[in-house]
């Protein structure tokens, strides 16, 4: 069976992770992070697609053996993403996100006025297996995303915070701001409130 990658992103394609459709089905060509409902899930362009997947070079390198900087990896992306098909088509020819619920989401974590946060200027489909954090409450050790749930969310650095991100999860039920340090260490919620 040949291995077929996400015509957006890269990223390896497999039956659990495949993007949907407009009618639902599902997409044979996107993962679920780049493409959900018939639409890619953010408009940015090729660059801003680098800048984002650069973010998991850790993760690439612990999958191919590799040692990649940051940079190194953002390097080897722009080789490799203008032979994808969302980079060689045209912007005429593909679906766009524009979801309503995305829009509102963005204006609602923005209105929370975090400090040291930078604005928030898009989401991404994530897999709450992914982003899904443990953090201590009254001792104990909890995850509050469903791990087989699809989360509106990203990743921004903390500003004047060197080190520590705050991550963010939302869906139409609720949102979920946490900080924390490399790979996830020290996980704190900022902000977790019902829509």
């Amino acid at each position: 069976m040949e291995l077929k990658f996400c015509q957006s992103c890269g990223m390896p394609l497999t039956p659990e992770i495949l993007g949907t459709n407009a009618d639902g089905s599902k997409s044979e060509e996107y993962c679920i992070y780049c493409y959900k409902d018939g639409a890619f899930t953010g408009d940015f362009n090729m660059e801003q697609m680098v800048e984002f997947c650069s973010q998991f070079v850790d993760e690439f390198n612990k999958n191919t053996g590799k040692s990649l900087t940051r940079e190194e990896y953002k390097e080897e992306l722009r080789k490799y993403f203008p032979t994808l098909k969302r980079w060689k088509s045209s912007d005429a020819e593909l679906p766009h996100a524009n979801s309503p619920i995305k829009q509102k989401l963005i204006e609602e974590v923005n209105a929370l006025n975090i400090k040291d946060m930078p604005t928030i200027d898009n989401l991404f489909v994530l897999q709450g297996s992914f982003i899904n954090q443990e953090y201590k409450i009254n001792g104990n050790s909890i995850k509050l995303l469903d791990d087989n749930a699809s989360y509106w969310g990203n990743q921004v650095e903390k500003l004047n915070a060197e080190g520590r991100c705050y991550g963010i999860a939302c869906d139409e039920h609720y949102i979920l701001v946490s900080e924390y340090g490399k790979n996830g260490t020290d996980a704190e919620i900022v902000v977790f409130k019902k829509r």
